[in-house]
């Protein structure tokens, strides 16, 4: 039976990419190597490196605009670090929208004086906040676009007068934007770009070098730049397969049909969301992700049926963090609307029988 992959993340990738990538695992482009045995110097790997990052920056519309893509490592995690100990002066501003920005805020506090513009965390962070104000005098402004465990995200965003920096681990190449509105993003790849073990990093390269702190070598973007991502030895599998979903997404027609498909997915999971009585939507409606529906049942009597449904429906990973609770339903670039379809057709169901 097939399985309809709703996991969070790690979470589904393309079949074709997976295919791909488990062929390279057994021998890579007919050298009679894996991939995995390869030396990440040698010109094969360093081919896959360079295109990686092209298409990265070729995706997002941001080639020949000064910035450079990086593939590191330690996940998003890492970048609350490397984000302060590369832009952090004096103070920050960031605005916190969820878990991971909380924990971007805390790992940030370590080196300097960091100011919440805004909060959503007395509601639970179940909305974006509008209307508030980012300073002129800070070094930079940090926001996250997706937040995966509460399901909302950043519709709009400010217009920022100082560099301005985004974690979009859960919602690169998911939507178009104008991304030359950012200095620095940086994204997790296991949920729309490849597996868990690298990390995509693209900054703008003129907002380095201005701190007066001494940056260790391994926490230093400029050196990670001047190295090509070879600082120190690359996740290959992570980079190659990576690669080969940027090349899937630019085959499918880049970001524009990203969305579209997206867009789609979203409207069949909500709509029957707000239609069935039996569940309730955990985020406001008007900051919804497209990429992670959260929603609780009514009545938690019609626990053990529904999640009996789901298993026989071959519907996977849709149980909620566990500091919400309830369900959500990721929904990433390659989740295909049959799964959501799958998924709507077992809350329908739920309802005839309740």
């Amino acid at each position: 039976m097939k399985i309809h992959n709703f996991s969070a993340g790690p979470s589904i990738l393309p079949q074709e990419v997976l295919q791909k990538a488990s062929e390279a695992v057994v021998e890579f482009n007919n050298i009679g190597l894996s991939l995995l045995e390869i030396s990440h110097r040698s010109k094969h790997f360093v081919d896959v490196m360079e295109n990686a990052r092209a298409l990265a920056l070729e995706l997002l519309g941001l080639e020949g605009k000064g910035y450079k893509a990086l593939f590191l490592q330690g996940g998003a995690s890492m970048q609350f670090i490397m984000v302060a100990q590369n832009l952090l002066e004096k103070r920050a501003g960031y605005l916190n929208t969820g878990t991971w920005s909380d924990n971007a805020i805390k790992e940030a506090r370590i080196y300097d004086d960091i100011h919440e513009v805004a909060s959503s965390k007395e509601a639970g962070f179940n909305y974006i906040p509008k209307g508030y104000t980012i300073p002129e005098d800070y070094d930079y402004f940090h926001c996250t676009s997706n937040n995966t465990i509460f399901g909302t995200q950043m519709k709009q965003f400010p217009k920022s007068p100082i560099p301005m920096v985004c974690d979009m681990s859960s919602d690169i190449f998911s939507r178009q934007l104008d991304f030359s509105k950012f200095d620095l993003i940086y994204a997790g790849a296991q949920k729309n770009m490849g597996p868990a073990g690298t990390t995509l990093v693209v900054v703008k390269e003129d907002i380095l070098g201005k701190v007066s702190r001494k940056i260790p070598s391994i926490l230093d973007y400029q050196v990670h730049i001047a190295k090509g991502s070879m600082f120190n030895t690359p996740p290959v599998f992570a980079i190659y397969t990576s690669m080969l979903t940027l090349e899937w997404i630019k085959n499918l027609g880049g970001i524009q049909a990203m969305e579209k498909a997206n867009e789609m997915k979203s409207r069949v999971i909500y709509s029957e969301i707000d239609l069935n009585p039996l569940f309730k939507g955990y985020a406001a409606k008007d900051d919804r992700s497209m990429m992670n529906a959260t929603f609780t049942l009514v009545n938690d009597n019609l626990k053990e049926t529904f999640e009996t449904m789901i298993k026989e429906a071959g519907i996977s990973g849709l149980n909620g963090h566990r500091s919400v609770g309830g369900y959500r339903a990721s929904m990433y670039n390659a989740l295909p609307l049959d799964s959501v379809k799958a998924l709507v057709e077992v809350m329908s169901e739920l309802e005839t029988k309740a």
